[in-house]
């Protein structure tokens, strides 16, 4: 789900691990990365999930550097995305290395606004109020569920945005699998079938085993359910009873649940049916709501 960016109210503190010298300000929140010289605990913003809106997160800020910027100055696309991948593995976001092989055959550069800076470790506005979040957003979901995004799964991407982790779904779960991006906002759903054609992606697009679709993703896509994999990219007051119904006993479901407080919720479907929840972290996200209420702004 995308939606908008807004003033974060308050943090949550994580331990940053930056060069020294690093500073920058963090999207609209103008929240500025302290000196590598002081290793300490200090509060950062970041966006959860393809442009959902503002987060208060655990995983470290590690792009905020000069150093990673520095990498931006030569050097192909491919380089560039492949040195960002291994910045987020050394600063210990990314442990697992298919993690690691998808995100450096995915290419992040196709899949945000020319001209920005594609490879930094932060949120960029993509229009509608919306946005792609950042890098080690991305990794935190793909690791949670990379047990079930194994070769001829089914994974539903709900709040797809820019098709970024849809087609890092499809990658993971391979042709005899199945990948489905479900967006309420049609111009991003037209524009992230563009940023997927150009990517590694390409082929499970022609060939029909990802597809992005236009629709309330509060419903899931019950046309390719049960899906071994569901990742919602918007806070529910509550976990939706259609999503829990389309996920595969075996399956797994992250998932924002909460209003003012909100965690990044685990659901694991058990094989006889039943559910298991964890809190994976604290996080801050806008509502799972409608088209129109977003670009409203509500």
């Amino acid at each position: 789900m995308e939606g908008p960016v807004c003033q974060v109210a308050w943090g949550c503190y994580v331990l940053l691990a930056i060069s020294i010298g690093a500073h920058c300000a963090m999207s609209s929140d103008n929240l500025a990365c302290p000196s590598t010289s002081d290793l300490r605990t200090q509060p950062v913003a970041a966006l959860d999930k393809e442009g959902i809106g503002p987060a208060m997160t655990s995983i470290p800020m590690i792009a905020c550097s000069t150093s990673l910027s520095e990498h931006h100055s030569g050097g192909s696309g491919t380089n560039k995305n492949k040195q960002m991948v291994e910045q987020l593995q050394r600063y210990g976001v990314i442990s697992s290395k298919k993690v690691v092989e998808v995100m450096e055959t995915i290419d992040r550069a196709l899949f945000v606004p020319d001209g920005t800076p594609a490879y930094v470790d932060s949120p960029m506005a993509i229009g509608y109020n919306a946005t792609i979040s950042a890098p080690h957003m991305h990794a935190t979901c793909l690791q949670l569920l990379e047990e079930n995004l194994q070769p001829g799964m089914h994974a539903l991407d709900v709040g797809s945005g820019t098709g970024y982790l849809t087609a890092c779904f499809a990658t993971m779960v391979g042709p005899q699998g199945r990948a489905i991006g479900v967006e309420h906002i049609p111009e991003l759903v037209a524009s992230s079938i563009k940023n997927i054609e150009k990517s590694a992606a390409a082929s499970p697009l022609k060939g029909g085993s990802l597809s992005v679709h236009a629709g309330d993703g509060r419903e899931g896509w019950p046309e390719h359910a049960p899906y071994d994999a569901i990742h919602v990219g918007a806070a529910a007051p509550e976990i939706p009873q259609p999503l829990i119904d389309q996920l595969k006993p075996g399956g797994r479901m992250v998932i924002p649940v909460g209003k003012i407080f909100q965690d990044l919720q685990v659901v694991d479907k058990n094989l006889d049916g039943s559910v298991s929840i964890r809190s994976e972290t604290a996080v801050r996200y806008v509502p799972l709501t409608s088209r129109d209420a977003q670009l409203k702004g509500y």
